[in-house]
């Protein structure tokens, strides 16, 4: 098991340099000094910049400090928006509000998901069935961003503006789970009021691919050998398909949740935008608009490794759950 991981890891060695070498290229095809002083800037005033940005230094000087950082994971480097902010300072706080959204959405999306797949399947043909696939296909055919503006204008607006007080939503805004107030003490945050809200749309946005594919997943279970020895052998259906199908599909599972969780860190930004919360999509964006080189150099190496991550991950899971596959 460890010789495949280290054998992984060393595969994908090669392939995360080429990514930090892209994004460090792609970033310098235009000169961010412009951006900050204007057209109309001094040659004094462009070179005191460009030196106080280390732009101007050799590019193998420049990739080598930002391959050390990366290395050692330690982003000491200055916000060029942010002054005086370390990029690892900016990561540390986004990555807590980041989490706070994606990982109750995945767990949700995903056990909701694939116990409504069981019903369609259980009730496959079915009203039920019908009704449930009709539904996740009108989910799919609405926008993110509708739902977004939806769910913000009925219910945190107009709540809000109805003097409902005791209503848990808010517009916007964020507060962490655990609030340390003065003298030392330690209070719970308002998770409910910041976060749940756009948990729920998260959820109900990718309710309607998950329950298709997980679906098709349980159809295509119900034809195998084992369905129909456990089904010679008097088992009920409910159990059939809740205990013994469950099991042997969770490889189709594993996938799909490994494959969806580096998207869906990355798939935050617009609920982060337009509830306000500081987490690391909304960051991202900030820096790319302002132009933000360390930041964005810092975020998007973060962003790599959680994808190198995530394939390598879903590999060793398929071992875990299933004894059939072995790793050679």
């Amino acid at each position: 098991m460890w010789a495949f991981i280290i054998r992984k890891i060393l595969y994908n060695v090669p392939v995360y340099v080429g990514v930090l070498v892209l994004v460090f290229l792609a970033l310098r095809v235009q000169d961010p000094v412009y951006q900050y002083l204007g057209q109309e800037a001094g040659q004094e005033q462009i070179d005191q910049l460009r030196r106080s940005m280390g732009l101007d230094r050799p590019l193998p000087v420049q990739f080598g400090i930002y391959l050390r950082e990366v290395v050692t994971f330690n982003f000491e480097a200055q916000s060029w928006n942010q002054r005086g902010t370390e990029v690892g300072e900016i990561l540390k706080r986004s990555i807590v509000p980041s989490l706070s959204l994606t990982v109750p959405a995945l767990v949700l999306s995903t056990v909701i998901g694939v116990f409504i797949s069981l019903i369609a399947a259980y009730f496959r043909g079915r009203a039920p069935d019908r009704i449930l696939m009709i539904a996740a296909v009108l989910g799919m055919s609405i926008s993110f961003l509708v739902y977004i503006i939806f769910g913000q204008f009925f219910f945190a607006a107009v709540p809000r503006e109805a003097g409902l007080g005791w209503w848990p939503f808010a517009v916007q805004g964020y507060e962490p789970w655990i609030v340390f107030g003065e003298g030392g003490g330690v209070y719970p945050g308002r998770w409910v009021t910041y976060c749940m809200l756009p948990v729920m749309i998260s959820v109900i946005v990718s309710m309607g691919y998950d329950t298709r594919f997980y679906r098709a997943v349980m159809v295509e279970e119900t034809g195998r050998d084992y369905i129909t020895t456990a089904v010679a052998k008097g088992a009920t259906k409910p159990k059939i398909m809740f205990v013994h199908m469950l099991k042997n599909a969770m490889i189709p599972v594993i996938t799909r949740v490994m494959s969806t969780l580096p998207f869906v860190v990355i798939g935050s930004i617009l609920l982060e935008m337009y509830f306000g919360i500081p987490g690391m999509g909304r960051e991202i964006i900030t820096a790319i608009i302002n132009k933000d080189f360390p930041v964005i150099q810092a975020f998007v190496a973060v962003f790599a490794l959680i994808f190198i991550a995530s394939v390598i991950l879903t590999d060793v899971l398929y071992a875990v759950v299933d004894p059939r596959v072995r790793l050679s």
